[in-house]
Parts: structure tokens; sequence; C-alpha cells
């Protein structure tokens, strides 16, 4: 029972914690207009860092090469499929309006946080500790992921309020 606490506590802290790129709720529209560029950067480069760098290098110490990439070239190429099926736009002006794309974002961002409690859950049924340091690090992860991804919906369309 006292295991099941602890994953209740934690997936809920998480979750809170998941709401710290509404910060920019509090920021002015005309300062939003001149940092939504830098903070979209930041979540195209926390999620290539995050996706390339670390889990591709992880997939090739615990993979064999040719599997490793072919389930790297696989998930690539399912969520384009995914993109491509829900949303697509192809422009060729140079002044291309913004499309919409925010539910994609949900969407991954749903997957990606039922993953997260899943690790959560599975390191306090291994033991207190392990879940603990696990908790932290995917709490301390979640900020610069949560900021780009409100920031990515901004761009995309989605109001503030």
């Amino acid at each position: 029972m006292e295991t099941l606490l602890w994953i209740l506590a934690v997936t809920f802290i998480d979750g809170l914690v998941a709401l710290v790129g509404m910060f920019t709720i509090m920021v002015s529209e005309r300062t939003l207009k001149k940092i939504i560029g830098i903070l979209v950067a930041f979540a195209a480069g926390t999620m290539i860092g995050g996706g390339l760098l670390h889990l591709l290098a992880k997939s090739l110490e615990a993979l064999e090469v040719d599997t490793a990439l072919l389930l790297f070239i696989a998930g690539f190429s399912i969520f384009f499929l995914v993109e491509r099926l829900l949303h697509w736009h192809h422009c060729h002006d140079s002044d291309c309006k913004v499309h919409g794309y925010s539910y994609l974002i949900l969407f991954g961002d749903g997957i990606h946080n039922f993953i997260d409690g899943l690790v959560i859950a599975a390191a306090f049924l291994t033991n207190i500790q392990l879940g603990l340091v696990t908790s932290i690090l995917i709490i301390g992860h979640e900020i610069p992921q949560e900021i780009g991804d409100f920031a990515v919906l901004l761009h995309g369309g989605m109001k503030k309020r």
C-alpha cells in the first residue's frame, strides 16, 4: 500500500510540474511575440537532443546497430505518417501561414506522460529509493519539455487563454 501511495503522489507532482510550460500566460503578448521563436527553437533542441543524442546512443549500446537504426527510422516514419494522415500542409510562398498542429503536440505529450507514469510505477515497484531517483530525473526533464511544448502550441495557433 505504501508503494502505491508513493506512485500516486509522485505522478501527481509530475502532473503539476507539467503545467510549468504555462508560465507564458504570465508574459505579455508583446514579450511573448519577441521570445516565441527562441522558445520554439528551445523546444526543437530539447526534442532533438533527447531523441537523437540520448535515446539513439542508448539504443546503440543495448541493440545491434542495424536493429537500433531500423527502429529509429521506423519511429520517425510512423510519426511522419501520423502527421501526414492527421494534418498536412505544404506551402511554396515565402509568406506561408502557420497551420495549427496543436493536437499532434497534445497527442505526443499524452503518450510521453503515460510512459513517464509507467516508468515511475515500475521504478517504485522495484524499490522506493529507485522510484525516488527516477521520479526526480523524470520531473527534471519535464520542465524544459513542457516549456517547449507550450511554446510550440502557442506558435501553432493555440491561444493563451
